[in-house]
């Protein structure tokens, strides 16, 4: 008997994503080659293509690890076809993320895909789907900033480096903030599964506000400073000068 989780259609890469990978390309190739006349048009479609691929890349990563830990259902709610508008909390998963970026230069992490949990047995199963997703921002970050710290940028347009500059701390500052034990965040749903039951219901009230609890913190200026000290710090290690990421925003952010 065939099941909804394996239709050809419900793993079929999506239209909508391999538009968003054509824009990201074809972008990346105008920042690269300086065929723009305003760099900083195609910095922003190029950052913000690639960041989003990388958001659907997130999102797919929960829903594959789910799949094979026993959640079929995920087939029948598109979210392996990497298409964006399928995910539970399309606002949350890529509209939002996408305006903070664009307002302050931060990788904020979105809403995950809806696991139907109870199909799921086994703690460490149920940690692994959560890490899933910012595990990937962390592959994203060190594929950004591989050509940094292997001394492959020689000859490298200024544009096209400092761009990739950027997106590397977008990842970089998604994959912390993922990790932070926060409910309403991956970090959190790492944990979950090994506390009591007792705690996990006096904190399930408060996960609809986690995200929001985050960016309100991030917003006092010394928390603020602290935070991007520790990411400047990151970025450092992987070979990346905080100078090259504020010049990637500058450009990024164009209309200034």
């Amino acid at each position: 008997m065939t099941t909804t989780a394996f239709r050809r259609g419900d793993r079929r890469i999506s239209p909508v994503f391999l538009g968003i990978v054509a824009v990201t390309a074809v972008t990346g190739w105008a920042v690269w080659t300086g065929f723009a006349e305003q760099p900083g048009v195609a910095v922003f479609l190029f950052v913000t293509g690639a960041w989003v691929v990388s958001l659907c890349l997130h999102e797919y990563a929960h829903a594959r690890t789910a799949l094979h830990s026993g959640d079929l259902s995920v087939g029948e709610k598109g979210y392996l076809t990497l298409n964006p508008l399928r995910y539970t909390h399309a606002l949350l998963s890529i509209v939002l993320p996408v305006i903070f970026v664009i307002m302050g230069g931060i990788g904020l992490p979105g809403g995950a895909v809806f696991i139907e949990r109870g199909r799921i047995r086994g703690r460490w199963r149920h940690s692994l789907i959560s890490a899933a997703g910012p595990l990937t921002n962390v592959l994203f970050a060190v594929a950004c900033t591989a050509p940094f710290w292997l001394d492959a940028l020689d000859g490298t347009p200024g544009a096209f480096r400092y761009a990739l500059a950027f997106l590397a701390l977008l990842q970089v500052t998604a994959a912390l903030l993922n990790f932070l034990p926060v409910p309403g965040l991956d970090g959190y749903g790492i944990i979950e599964p090994w506390l009591s039951y007792g705690v996990r219901r006096q904190v399930e009230p408060l996960a609809p506000f986690g995200l929001l609890l985050v960016f309100a913190v991030l917003w006092i200026p010394s928390v603020n400073g602290v935070f991007f000290d520790v990411i400047d710090t990151v970025l450092r290690g992987l070979g990346v000068a905080p100078y090259e990421t504020y010049r990637g925003q500058d450009l990024y952010r164009f209309w200034q």
